[in-house]
């Protein structure tokens, strides 16, 4: 049977310019990794299952919120300074186009490109002033202004995702359960699922991905249920 070339197939790329992937393995991790965290430090500190409940829903909604806010700020500020970029671009392709042709080439030139043949391309680019642009704006500022991730998209997939992450290790007393261990244990699996399913869309080992994922999480709980047994109930009040 006659393999048919990547080339051909339409879809032989995942799509990494919609902007949901980064915040979601980001909110989805920070959600696991705070609240297991807080957890382990509020129950290293001696404090009652339903102050952990307490401490770690405010941690979810907090956390969750402000990833959401963060997220669409940065991104959309990203956007808006490409945007400007952009408009830049645009008035020196309008003002001196001849000059932006022999940068475009230049560029080529040095990537190796023939000079005759890259000056050809670049003044046939020349014509379009839309194409031009767009393509001047991926050599100079290595961006396809068309593909820019959304921020809201971004928000969205950063809060939902930090949530289901914060809420794993919570599970536990949810459903009645008082022990700290058994919340950190299934925080911990959690960590090692999600670090397992990102490897997913990086081709990555997913069993290497996953004890990483849970390794970090692991060093952070240690430090804060350390440092919540050492002030202990007493010493935070």
């Amino acid at each position: 049977m006659t393999e048919t070339p990547a080339a051909l197939r339409e879809s032989h790329h995942a799509d990494v310019s919609g902007g949901w992937l980064r915040p979601a393995v980001f909110g989805a991790m920070d959600g696991l990794v705070t609240n297991i965290a807080l957890i382990a430090g509020v129950g290293g500190g001696g404090v009652s299952p339903r102050n952990i409940v307490l401490t770690g829903t405010a941690g979810l909604v907090a956390g969750a919120i402000s990833m959401a806010l963060g997220e669409y700020t940065s991104v959309r500020s990203a956007n808006e300074q490409i945007a400007a970029e952009v408009a830049k671009e645009r008035r020196e392709l309008e003002r001196h186009p001849e000059a932006e042709a022999r940068e475009l080439a230049e560029i080529w030139i040095a990537r190796g490109l023939p000079p005759d043949l890259a000056t050809q391309v670049a003044e046939a680019i020349r014509e379009n002033p839309e194409q031009a642009l767009r393509v001047h704006v991926q050599e100079e500022l290595g961006v396809n202004p068309d593909e820019q991730p959304n921020p809201w998209t971004a928000a969205i997939s950063s809060f939902l995702c930090f949530s289901v992450g914060a809420l794993v290790p919570l599970l536990p007393y949810l459903f009645g359960a008082t022990s700290l261990a058994l919340a950190l244990l299934v925080g911990g699996l959690g960590l090692f699922i999600a670090g397992a399913v990102v490897a997913r869309f990086t081709n990555r080992p997913w069993w290497r991905a996953g004890l990483r994922q849970l390794l970090m999480g692991a060093a952070a709980a240690a430090a804060t249920y350390v440092i919540g047994a050492l002030i202990g109930v007493q010493g935070a009040f």
